[in-house]
């Protein structure tokens, strides 16, 4: 038995030599790491095989594998062989990686995407894991996975990011689940720490940036709003030097833009071009305060690193994103429940666990039709606790589906279903053809 074990970020990188140390990765007489690099402008960005620290992460496999390699100048990302070709890429990748005709476990990232369900398909007997890093793993499936799929995944293996909190991921598959503690996670990120060398002071302020127009959430002039924010909130600290770790795809621009502003307030700001994890420089530096928006570095810095976080633009970006059932809507949720909200994390709430309840009523809404079990819970929270928790949902969508708050509903002709608008059309239609008729019959008689 051969286990191909997927990896697309310096993250996931992390988290699997984790999970291999736990023991949560499937046994295999093989365990071939296979690099997918996703970020999407790559020539812009360190390879994975080259960031720090990668030969002691690799070092729990037994050999490394590039996807993203074999597949260039094609992103692995855009690789999405037609039904056709999958056998063609069976025989390319066992005769590329040596796999020879040997049974098969995948252990891959998000299955609703390439290249993980590409792979998945291409290998079309092998059982599947999903393992997941980020806060999106506690959101729902997007969308629904074909059979062959679905009849062949055995588990997903997730980081505990949030102490206690159970994902939403495949949950209607009722998959096994395997939990990377975060005491495990947080030896490997001392272990990347170690011997690197960051000339800045503890003191300081760590912001991290999430490139968040990428995204289409905001323009430019919005994202860079919003980094001033969080220079605001630096300022309002008393804090006097500020670090600035840029997302990968981030323009020089914008970094210099806010440098500018940043001299302005008088704070002394030190962008940090590094290839490090956030969570190594953390973990090195030991900052007085992460300051973010939705970045799952603010869960790691804080239940990981136990480092004091702080979030800003949740609450705006709760209402304008679009649509709801974006996968960022999960992570934005969490952030904003815990560090704008202040709910505890299921771990240490006691009997009554808001935050869990919260998010479950808010899988229902994004994925009504493939969590039908979940309506009843979403119907208790949201009548007991919708004015406080509004800002996690829209009122359109609550009207769309019949929840309560009834009060909340939109009661406007744009809120009702597809089927009455038509008919109040037809209606009206006919009734203007009618009086039209009348109209010319009365101008007949009045000759």
């Amino acid at each position: 038995m051969i286990a191909l074990i997927e990896a697309s970020s310096y993250f996931q990188l992390a988290s699997l030599a984790a999970m291999a140390d736990a023991g949560l990765l499937p046994e295999a007489d093989e365990r071939i790491l296979v690099l997918a690099n996703g970020s999407q402008v790559p020539e812009l960005t360190t390879a994975l095989d080259e960031v720090p620290g990668f030969d002691k992460l690799a070092a729990r496999f037994d050999r490394v594998v590039d996807f993203a390699a074999l597949s260039a100048p094609r992103r692995p990302a855009q690789f999405n062989p037609r039904e056709d070709e999958l056998h063609i890429f069976e025989r390319l990748l066992r005769s590329a990686w040596d796999l020879g005709d040997e049974p098969l476990t995948l252990v891959l990232e998000s299955i609703q995407v390439n290249p993980a369900r590409a792979l998945a398909r291409i290998f079309f007997d092998a059982q599947l894991w999903i393992h997941s890093d980020g806060l999106m793993s506690y959101g729902p499936t997007r969308n629904r996975l074909p059979m062959p799929l679905r009849q062949r995944i055995m588990g997903t293996i997730h980081v505990d990011l949030v102490p206690g909190l159970q994902p939403h991921l495949l949950a209607e598959l009722q998959p096994r689940r395997e939990v990377l503690s975060t005491e495990n996670l947080a030896g490997i990120f001392s272990q990347l720490a170690h011997g690197a060398e960051f000339d800045l002071p503890s003191s300081s302020a760590l912001i991290l940036g999430q490139y968040l127009g990428s995204l289409g959430l905001m323009d430019a002039e919005e994202e860079f709003e919003l980094h001033l924010e969080m220079l605001n909130e630096v300022s309002r600290r008393e804090i006097s030097t500020v670090l600035f770790k840029a997302h990968p795809s981030a323009s020089a621009t914008s970094a210099a833009r806010l440098a500018a502003a940043a001299k302005d307030m008088g704070l002394d700001f030190r962008l940090l071009n590094t290839d490090h994890l956030a969570e190594t420089v953390i973990a090195a530096v030991r900052p007085a305060v992460v300051i973010s928006c939705f970045s799952t570095g603010l869960a790691t810095a804080k239940f990981i690193l136990g480092t004091e976080v702080y979030a800003v633009g949740t609450g705006m970006l709760l209402q304008a994103l679009a649509p709801y059932e974006n996968s960022n809507r999960i992570p934005l949720s969490i952030i904003h429940a815990l560090f704008v909200q202040d709910l505890p994390v299921p771990e240490h709430s006691g009997a009554e666990d808001r935050l869990s309840d919260l998010l479950l009523a808010v899988a229902y809404c994004m994925q009504a039709a493939q969590l039908p079990h979940l309506r009843e819970q979403a119907e208790s929270f949201l009548a007991a606790h919708y004015p406080e928790f509004s800002a996690h949902f829209k009122r359109r969508r609550i009207t769309k589906l019949e929840l309560p708050p009834r009060w909340a509903h939109i009661s406007s002709r744009r809120s009702l279903p597809s089927k009455v608008r038509g008919a109040s059309r037809r209606v009206l239609r006919h009734g203007s053809k009618r009086l039209d008729t009348l109209s010319k019959s009365l101008g007949r008689l009045a000759k």
